[in-house]
């Protein structure tokens, strides 16, 4: 088939290369304009037009779809579409512009976590198993009929970020599939069942941990939320971001304090400690916690404060 690939981010470039790598032909690939990164601001290229260009596949940058963009695309006279958190709505008429529509590999199990952050929300509500889902675009958010889905176990102590990684290279194998049976005339989708829930992008807010939550949930949103848009709490007024932190056995120096245990460092949650690996003070780089607390002079400081 002649495919349409829309995407940004890092975990869609596996899917784009499995694609690029099979009998189909990816005709162009949308993705968001350049943004600006790093402390000097450097225009810089999303991660699936990176990809694109080293293959030499036409990238269409466009941050949503407007009358040009979609007259763009609509001229490829694709096949299919194919959309892999590209980060823009498709609508009528360039929803029913290909032959088969658009097809959307989402990273969860459907219905569960609906929207744009499953992975971060999955984590944060303490999930111990999510996945993948292939479905069919529609114009209610993320509502269609499903292709495929497989499950994956969530790790303990696995981030965000690892667990993305992990569902990208999974998804593009079942992707894979889901387009292969499109162009063979076996696929068949399956309405959604289940209990809706939905997950909305974070904000900078969300990741502010709750000390007075119990440990089990400080350390699920400390997951969910790393490495973006990250954890944090607060010291005299001054953000304290924390980067990577275990439960602990040891004595809690109580709920929203931290201490030190001889060379381990403790934040006390509403039920037990959680123990800070790696943090990063307002101002500084980040640094081991125990190398930032060598330079307190308290026998305990409040968090959250």
């Amino acid at each position: 088939m002649r495919l349409v690939f829309a995407g940004t981010p890092e975990p869609a470039v596996p899917s784009l290369r499995r694609l690029l790598a099979s009998e189909h032909d990816v005709a162009a690939v949308v993705t968001r304009r350049d943004a600006p990164l790093g402390r000097k601001r450097v225009l810089t290229p999303s991660p699936v037009a990176s990809a694109a260009e080293e293959a030499g596949i036409e990238s269409i940058r466009v941050n949503r779809f407007d009358d040009e963009a979609t007259a763009r695309v609509t001229a490829l006279d694709a096949d299919l579409g194919v959309i892999v958190a590209y980060g823009g709505l498709v609508r009528e008429p360039l929803l029913s512009t290909p032959r088969h529509g658009w097809i959307n590999l989402h990273f969860s199990l459907l219905p569960r976590w609906r929207g744009a952050a499953p992975v971060q929300h999955a984590l944060i509500a303490g999930d111990t198993e999510t996945g993948v889902s292939v479905f069919q675009l529609v114009a209610e958010l993320d509502a269609g009929d499903v292709f495929a889905r497989r499950a994956v176990a969530v790790r303990p102590g696995a981030t965000a970020g690892d667990l993305l990684d992990e569902l990208a290279l999974v998804g593009a194998d079942v992707l894979s599939d889901v387009v292969d049976a499109i162009a063979a005339g076996t696929a068949t989708p399956i309405p959604q069942t289940g209990a809706v829930t939905l997950a909305p992008k974070l904000t900078a807010e969300d990741g502010r941990i709750r000390w007075e939550d119990p440990r089990s949930a400080v350390l699920s949103r400390i997951r969910g939320v790393t490495p973006e848009p990250g954890a944090f709490t607060t010291i005299e007024g001054a953000r304290f971001k924390v980067l990577a932190a275990v439960a602990s056995d040891r004595p809690s120096p109580g709920t929203g304090l931290i201490a030190a245990d001889g060379a381990t460092v403790l934040a006390g949650a509403s039920d037990g400690a959680v123990e800070l690996l790696r943090v990063q003070p307002a101002g500084k780089a980040p640094m081991a916690a125990a190398d930032w607390w060598r330079g307190q002079r308290t026998p305990s400081v409040a968090v959250g404060t």
